[in-house]
Order: structure tokens, then C-alpha cells, then sequence
């Protein structure tokens, strides 16, 4: 690529990697060019609730002078990304889009995933926005307001990582970090057009452990599946304060990405076997992409892995949660939080200790039938959400009810009860211009799988500019 006629702020992280190496471009420039897309956009996106542009260009000299000696610290030198803002970062307040949680404590830890970031030298560039606690899957908070879409800014962005994926796919930073509980890191990914990955539990460490326990992931947003793989390799390095990460894998995960699929067994389930209500032109684009393996050579079947719809599971588990969270609050702290919140905690009282054992068993259930069904496919197809980005609203503007909690994105909350590694990849636009993403889901551990796989499928299309930045191009 030329830095002479390509936006440096539309360039994806490889692609900066490749200018500063060959002295096109330097980290100052691309930190600039952010910088500056953000001033243009955010103001109408609100994907960040605090961008440092101190900060950002500080850590951008000192990257600029180790490319000048010829000695990148990392992988990840002098590329800007952004931290959502229910993740731990050193020197900014983590607020989590909450106004009950107070600005003025000390701000001195860095999350796992924070300080990888760090040693890798990327350039931090803010903190993006979050629902309160990242309760939800629209992004929109009594603290920091509404997100937008940036293909159609009176839609959502979904979420809750709705201020992750805008600013990616906005320009606003090639690569982001989100958190995925229930499909938090895949639907704003989908709807915003650009891929995401939940990766396997535990392949992320995490630090402080969130409410959402064993469910909660944290993941990688970006405009390309090789970005992903790039972001993956640093935000998989190991962290002793995470109990329940895996073992340190120390692969680069861009090594196998161009490897296709050839000869991979693959099962295609449009429906899940108990999704009744999925649109029908995601439907058909979904479908389009699941023929394309195929072409690929990949052996398709259209089969249902064989689960009923585990969406009590997750809704109950997630209501206890937001019970836990409302439980260390006062009652003026209380009268604060977004009306959801307060809805999902009193669901939660509803939830005994028996029932929650037995929703645990039910959920190991599920873990068993889906590593059983990958011993006869090395990964599962399915539409990434059901539906296209819808409007976006207030937080005291939602109907509260189990049918809105999740009934709209029955594809992505059963790879959070699996742990399994789940990835969202653009697969085409709506009639009105609004994106729609394939789900590719691989075995636990299988994220390499997942990631090349989705880079095969990325290579059969190309990347589109949203509306809000190709208008302005």
C-alpha cells in the first residue's frame, strides 16, 4: 500500500505496521490522523467517553524513535487502539458507565489485557463506551449517552462493546478491546460491519473478575481478520492475576491464517434448530456465505447441532449478576443506574440457590453436547444476530422484558455458556446499507481454526467504508 493515497486513519494495523517499517509513515503521523477522525467523528459517533491526546502523542514519539533505531519494542509498536471502558487502565478512570462509581479514587492498576498492550507498545489512544456494566446489548448509558452506528447513525451500534466496534470501524483507531458476555464483542461487530472475536475463556487472562463469571470474555475488534490475529497473539500473553486463564500458548496467530479450508468438515444450521424469527435478507446473505466455504472447498452440511434454546440459562445466570452488582449498592447509589439494571436485579431475586445449581448443570449439558458435536465438525456456521441495527435509544426508552433482554440475538449467547470461540465476519449489507455478519464458531481452544477460517472467507469479499466516513472521503 501507499501512505500518499490511503487515509492513515482508515488503514488497518498491518498495514501501519508495513508503512513505519518502510519509513512511509511513522506512529506520530497515524497517531495524528486518529486523533483527528475522531475530533470529525465522535462528536456525532460518541464511541468514547475519554480520548487522551496527550497521552496518545506521547507514546507515539517514543515509538516513532524506536522505529528510527530500527527497534520496535513489539508486535504492536506505535498502533493506536482503545480500551472499553469496563477494562482497568492505568492513569484514566474506569467509570464502566456508571454514575455510581467515583471518578476520584486512584486510578493505578492495569488490566491484563491493558498491560500487554503496553509492553507491546501500542498507543492507547481513550477509553470507549460501554452500557452501565456492560449490562446489555445496545450501547447507551445515563453516564455517557447514546452510540451510534456509524452506517446509519439513528441505529444502534449494538453492544455492549457498541463504542469498541463504532470507533473500528469508524476510523477511530484500527483495533479496539471489548468484552463479550453474551455476544458483547460479535453484535456491535455485526452491526457496525467489521469482524470480531470472542475467543475461547480463558485464552484472554482477566483481572478483576467481572459479576458475569465464567460466561465473560475479552476480545478483539478490528477491520481485518489478520488485525484480529495480530491483537489476539498480544492480549493472549499470560497474567498470574487470572485464575481461570488457560495456559500460555505463546503462538503467533498469524501464522496458519492463509492456510484456507480446504477438506475442513463444516456444519451450516440457519436456525440453530429453535431460532423461528431470523430476517430474511440476513437469512439469504448468510446462506450466500455458508456456499462460499463450499467454493472453498470445505465440506458443508446444513445440520443443527442438536441443543434446545439455552436462553432461560443465560438470562437467569446474567440476572444474578445484576442482582450481585445492585446488592453492594446503596439506595441512593440505586436510584442512579439505568432502569435495566434495576430490572434484571429484581429478576434475579427471583432465582434460587437450587434453581441456580440446576441452570449450572443444564449449562455443563450444553458444554458436553457441543465438544461432542465438534468431534464430527471442525466448525459451526450460523447468522452472527438474527436482525439488522434497530434504533437507538435512551436507556429509560427500552421496553424491559425477556423477550428484548435476548430474544433478538439468539446466535451468540450459547457460545458464551460453551466458552467456545465464536467470531463474527461482515457478509454483505442490507437493502437499506446496513451490515450483516456470518458467526463462525470452532471448538474450545480452537482459535486458530476460527481465525483462519473467517480470513478465508474475508478474502472472497472486500472491506466498505461506513456512511459517516465515506461521506466525507
Amino acid at each position: 500500500m501507499d501512505a500518499t493515497t490511503t487515509h492513515l486513519a482508515d488503514c488497518t494495523a498491518a498495514e501501519l505496521l508495513h508503512l513505519y517499517r518502510t519509513g512511509q509513515a511513522s506512529p506520530v503521523e497515524a497517531t495524528q490522523a486518529v486523533l483527528e477522525r475522531v475530533a470529525d467523528l465522535d462528536r456525532t459517533l460518541n464511541a468514547f467517553c475519554l480520548v487522551d491526546p496527550d497521552r496518545a502523542l506521547e507514546s507515539a514519539r517514543a515509538s516513532q524513535t524506536r522505529w528510527a533505531q530500527n527497534a520496535p519494542s513489539d508486535i504492536l509498536d506505535g498502533v493506536p487502539v482503545s480500551i472499553k471502558d469496563l477494562i482497568l487502565t492505568r492513569g484514566w478512570p474506569t467509570l464502566r458507565g456508571s454514575r455510581t462509581v467515583d471518578p476520584r479514587q486512584a486510578w493505578d492498576i492495569d488490566a491484563p489485557v491493558t498491560a500487554r498492550l503496553r509492553e507491546a507498545g501500542a498507543v492507547l489512544i481513550g477509553k470507549t463506551n460501554t452500557p452501565e456494566f456492560g449490562i446489555k446489548a445496545t450501547t447507551d448509558s445515563l453516564l455517557t449517552g447514546i452510540t451510534r452506528n456509524p452506517w446509519n447513525t439513528r441505529m444502534t451500534a449494538g453492544g455492549s462493546s457498541g463504542g469498541a466496534a463504532a470507533a473500528v470501524a469508524a476510523g477511530m483507531g484500527p483495533l479496539a478491546v471489548g468484552t463479550d458476555g453474551a455476544g458483547s464483542v460479535r453484535i456491535p461487530s455485526s452491526f457496525c460491519g467489521i469482524p470480531g472475536l470472542k475467543p475461547s475463556f480463558g485464552r484472554v487472562p482477566m483481572f478483576p473478575t467481572p459479576p458475569s463469571g465464567t460466561v465473560a470474555h475479552v476480545g478483539p475488534h478490528a477491520r481485518s481478520v489478520e488485525d484480529l490475529a495480530l491483537l489476539l497473539t498480544v492480549m493472549s500473553r499470560p497474567d498470574a492475576r487470572d485464575w481461570t486463564s488457560l495456559p500460555y500458548d505463546p503462538r503467533d496467530y498469524r501464522v496458519g491464517l492463509q492456510d484456507g479450508v480446504l477438506g475442513l468438515r463444516i456444519a451450516f444450521s440457519p436456525d440453530l434448530g429453535y431460532v423461528r424469527d431470523v430476517d430474511p435478507e440476513i437469512a439469504a446473505l448468510v446462506r450466500k456465505a455458508a456456499e462460499a466455504f463450499a467454493a472453498l472447498g470445505a465440506q458443508i452440511d446444513e445440520v443443527a447441532p442438536g441443543f434446545s434454546n439455552p436462553e432461560e440459562i443465560t438470562a437467569k445466570l446474567w440476572f444474578v449478576s445484576s442482582l450481585s452488582l445492585i446488592s453492594g449498592m446503596t439506595q441512593e447509589q440505586v436510584a442512579l443506574t439505568d432502569p435495566a439494571l434495576r430490572w434484571q436485579a429484581e429478576q434475579g431475586r427471583k432465582v434460587s440457590a437450587l434453581e441456580l445449581q440446576k441452570l449450572t448443570m443444564r449449562r455443563g449439558e450444553l458444554g458436553s453436547l457441543m465438544r461432542q458435536f465438534h468431534q464430527r465438525y471442525d466448525l459451526l456456521l450460523t447468522p452472527a444476530v438474527s436482525l439488522p441495527a434497530f434504533e437507538a435509544k435512551a436507556p429509560d426508552e427500552w421496553e424491559l422484558s425477556i423477550e428484548r433482554f435476548l430474544g433478538w440475538t439468539p446466535f451468540s449467547y450459547p457460545f458464551n455458556l460453551t466458552q467456545q470461540p465464536a467470531i463474527a465476519v461482515p457478509c454483505g449489507l442490507t437493502r437499506s446499507g446496513l451490515p450483516v455478519a456470518l458467526q463462525i464458531v470452532g471448538p474450545m481452544h480452537g482459535d486458530a481454526l476460527v481465525l483462519r477460517a473467517a480470513r478465508a472467507y474475508e478474502s472472497t469479499r472486500s472491506w466498505k467504508l461506513p456512511v459517516t466516513v465515506a461521506r466525507r472521503h
